[in-house]
């Protein structure tokens, strides 16, 4: 029976959130949920750096096999989403430095995976992640649980094309992206 472990992250320089997931065969089972407090830290290059450093030190403790991101969604404060994007790459830079493929899910995208609407709220997603994989208590901050929901949908997603992003090493990341080259 295959095995395989799926670490789940949504980014963010504030607070980011991850969950751990062992899948056994298609059943998959609930092995960790935490979150990363970063907002104690004024200097963003430090928190990138935390970012890097407890993501890397994830990968290390756990063995991930594959690598879920949520990916950043658009909004008006430009300044944010560069933040957020700054974050996003950072987790991914440790996870293609393990060489751990990666695979990013739009927000909608997790919601529907999870309850079936994509306009669902944080709250709901923590309720059906709770039901799905029987753990006990929901986080104050939410943030676990949406770490926790981008594993899970990748798990639900496995197998199916999906418009996502899959990048193996760095060379699949640049070769994918040479629009952003300058």
């Amino acid at each position: 029976m295959t095995e395989k472990i799926i670490l789940g992250i949504d980014p963010g320089t504030t607070i980011m959130g991850f969950g751990l997931i062992k899948v056994v065969g298609k059943q998959m089972f609930f092995l960790q949920m935490n979150e990363l407090l970063l907002s104690k830290y004024d200097n963003h290059y430090l928190k990138l750096k935390i970012i890097f450093e407890r993501t890397t030190e994830l990968i290390d403790t756990f063995h991930p096999d594959e690598l879920a991101l949520e990916a950043p969604f658009f909004g008006k404060n430009v300044q944010s989403m560069l933040k957020l994007g700054r974050a996003q790459g950072v987790a991914m830079a440790a996870g293609l430095a393990r060489q751990i493929p990666i695979t990013e899910y739009e927000p909608k995208k997790v919601k529907m995976a999870i309850t079936g609407n994509g306009n669902a709220s944080k709250e709901q997603v923590a309720k059906m992640l709770q039901q799905l994989l029987g753990f006990s208590d929901i986080p104050k901050n939410l943030d676990a649980t949406d770490g926790l929901a981008v594993a899970v949908c990748h798990f639900l997603n496995n197998g199916k094309p999906q418009k996502v992003t899959n990048y193996t090493s760095w060379n699949a990341f640049v070769n994918q992206n040479k629009d952003r080259i300058k």
